[in-house]
């Protein structure tokens, strides 16, 4: 086995795995953190920087740093090889799935909910969905991926490619939608957001992985180096779900089922993106290890940087990064959904060569 394919090999951990029920205890004791000890959420909304929570932004640097390590950048040499494959990726998460989630969230909660949510409410919610539209996955694929039997280092290339493209687009294309939703676009803090979420941890990841690697060799990097932070990222998504939650706790226990309409659409998005991907693959003839990955990566969500960015954008108690948990709360049960689906389907693609 690669080193390409040991970084992408690994199966679906016991955090992963239930990782919704952990979302719903967290929402609970942060429900009840914000209900019967509001001096916690007090206390620690009063660090905070350029509208950046400091607590928060320290935890989510737990969550991304370590996968930003697993990003092998030396594999984009490979991209001519089978370039298909990569270009219905990037066209279906850069051109397609935004555009699709801004429009589906936007009937579900100005049309279909209209009864049930105010006009604000439903702005906000769109701006979350619309955050969570514009951050393709970048980590959790490599799991997807695995689950599937996709090609690893195939998988290693579209997701490199993925984060630089993150780099030049998300700002444009969450600014542009954010804008014809009739949000006030922060820009400072937006740009703010995507440096230090994405910029600092992609280079410093980046960084380690290199020395690391260096010093140490490949095979100590992915068999015992990056291992050792398994757990911290669902670590530092979990204590910011907490803090968040206990902000958001009066929201939440005012409107319960606010939980259930925002799900409903991102729902809905995540299979349309799904078969979006994986049909056009189908029909290229590429074989279901590359097909695979291809819809997963589309259908999954970057939800750490969505979070991220909604809470620097918006605040943590504002329901934008409320809808943004949301789609951490359906994440995990929709995509094992989406793997058993496509491990079903494999007879559709010709066996791989």
């Amino acid at each position: 086995m690669s080193a390409e394919q040991k970084t992408a090999t690994g199966g679906i951990g016991f955090f992963e795995k239930y990782l919704t029920v952990w979302v719903v205890l967290c929402m609970v004791a942060g429900v009840l953190i914000g209900k019967f000890a509001p001096a916690i959420p007090a206390f620690l909304g009063r660090f905070e920087y350029a509208k950046v929570s400091i607590p928060i932004a320290i935890l989510i640097w737990l969550m991304i740093y370590p996968m930003m390590m697993k990003v092998d950048f030396a594999s984009i040499k490979d991209v001519g090889k089978n370039p298909k494959g990569l270009f219905v990726t990037w066209i279906a998460n850069w051109l397609i799935k935004p555009f699709t989630m801004y429009a589906i969230a936007w009937f579900f909660f100005f049309v279909v909910f209209q009864s049930l949510i105010s006009p604000e409410l439903a702005k906000d919610y769109l701006a979350g969905a619309i955050l969570l539209g514009a951050a393709p996955c970048t980590a959790m694929v490599f799991v997807w991926s695995h689950l599937t039997k996709g090609n690893p280092a195939y998988t290693v290339v579209q997701v490199a490619t993925n984060d630089l493209i993150i780099l030049i687009a998300f700002t444009p294309i969450v600014a542009f939608l954010l804008g014809i939703s009739g949000v006030t676009i922060p820009w400072d803090t937006l740009l703010l957001s995507v440096f230090l979420f994405v910029v600092i941890p992609l280079a410093g990841g980046s960084f380690t992985r290199k020395v690391v690697i260096k010093s140490r060799g490949e095979e100590y990097f992915n068999t015992k180096f990056i291992t050792k932070f398994n757990n911290v990222t669902i670590g530092g998504l979990l204590l910011t779900l907490v803090i968040i939650f206990s902000f958001q706790g009066d929201v939440i226990l005012n409107n319960p089922l606010h939980i259930l309409l925002i799900a409903i659409p991102l729902t809905i998005q995540t299979f349309l993106i799904f078969f979006v991907s994986y049909l056009p693959c189908r029909a290229l003839k590429l074989c279901h290890n590359i097909a695979a990955p291809a819809g997963m990566i589309g259908a999954s969500n970057f939800f750490e940087l969505s979070v991220a960015v909604a809470i620097s954008l918006f605040g943590p108690t504002s329901p934008v990064a409320l809808a943004t948990i949301v789609g951490v709360l359906v994440e995990v049960p929709v995509m094992l959904t989406l793997v058993r689906i496509a491990n079903r389907t494999r007879h559709w693609f010709p066996a791989a060569g």
